[in-house]
């Protein structure tokens, strides 16, 4: 059964960049998070979701 949740660390490997890059998303809003006792968290099917739907002049971000 796969992990329905990604740590800041997972969340960098699944979409491909550094976790300084991830932690960067957060403080800008750019990536959807939860923070849970003050873990960052990532709901890794909205996950998907935000790669394949978030674009910026019809490119994917």
């Amino acid at each position: 059964m796969e992990k329905i949740t990604l740590t800041v660390k997972e969340a960098a490997k699944f979409i491909g960049v550094s976790a300084t890059t991830v932690y960067t998303m957060v403080r800008q809003n750019e990536i959807p998070y939860k923070k849970v006792r003050g873990s960052i968290l990532f709901h890794r099917p909205t996950i998907e979701h935000w790669l394949t739907t978030d674009t910026n002049g019809g490119e994917t971000k």
